[in-house]
């Protein structure tokens, strides 16, 4: 799943550890699931979502290579 997390930290100005913090979880788990490595919980979305202030949607979308129907 790709989103816009390191996007809208940077626009933060807040690290890593800035936000893991803010989400109450380790600063590893915020890298994951910047890189893709790690699909949030749906409870953890949601509280990213309200974090930023931002529709879950917008945050977060489908990565196009897993999107696709088997042939």
């Amino acid at each position: 799943m790709k989103n816009r997390l390191r996007e809208l930290r940077a626009v933060h100005r807040w690290s890593q550890v800035d936000l893991a913090d803010r989400l109450d979880v380790s600063r590893q788990t915020v890298y994951a699931i910047e890189t893709g490595r790690y699909d949030p919980s749906l409870p953890l979305a949601f509280k990213i979502a309200s974090l930023f202030g931002e529709p879950i949607e917008d945050l977060f979308f489908p990565d196009e290579d897993t999107d696709r129907e088997p042939r």
